[in-house]
């Protein structure tokens, strides 16, 4: 896997379609943490995230084996875009809004690991993971998913308007309306994080 560290991810694509296995599991080990807490934020439950997670890959690698990706250049965004629809997809099974907490009852907030902290620490942080949590979840969902994914997602508006099909512009807007829609709510409740 070594010498194929260095690839982008394009020459990683090729190498596979050469017959090489290892390139596949390089360009896995290169975006897999960024997809699955992609998919987790959208769907708050870590058991969810990673059967959604894995479904994600086996549909990456199978349209990878068939040589149908034709995305030259913009894995993450595609694998990122497939991720989200089928998250789509799960919820419209569902017919249901996605729940605030995960099936362990834990706020999702938890999986960020940061340094040991005091108590009075550890409890102020997650009163205020909670209290972002809160806000996120009152905003409309396309705002929701553009912060998500620019935050959480660490993308660019760029790949967040291919992985959500709309104008730069309009995943432009969403940002800047779900930030004021926050801020607006920290104002009204008198929040400081």
């Amino acid at each position: 896997m070594r010498r194929f560290k260095h690839y982008t991810d394009i020459q990683l694509i090729h190498a596979f379609h050469d017959g090489n296995v290892r390139a596949l599991e390089t360009l896995i080990m290169r975006y897999k943490d960024k997809l699955f807490s992609s998919i987790l934020f959208l769907v708050k439950d870590k058991y969810l995230a990673e059967d959604l997670f894995q479904e994600s890959f086996i549909r990456i690698i199978d349209t990878l084996r068939q040589k149908r990706y034709n995305e030259e250049g913009k894995f993450l965004p595609w694998a990122i875009r497939i991720a989200h629809n089928l998250c789509v997809d799960h919820f419209r099974k569902l017919k249901r809004l996605p729940a605030i907490v995960d099936s362990d009852n834990n706020d999702i907030f938890e999986w960020l690991q940061i340094a040991e902290d005091s108590p009075e620490q550890k409890m102020m942080r997650q009163q205020s993971h909670a209290t972002v949590h809160n806000m996120l979840q009152q905003l409309p969902e396309e705002q929701r998913e553009v912060i998500v994914l620019r935050h959480f997602g660490d993308l660019s508006f760029k790949e967040i308007a291919e992985a959500t099909n709309c104008s730069i512009n309009t995943a432009l807007g969403r940002m800047r309306y779900g930030l004021i829609n926050l801020r607006r709510m920290m104002t009204e409740k008198q929040i400081a994080l």
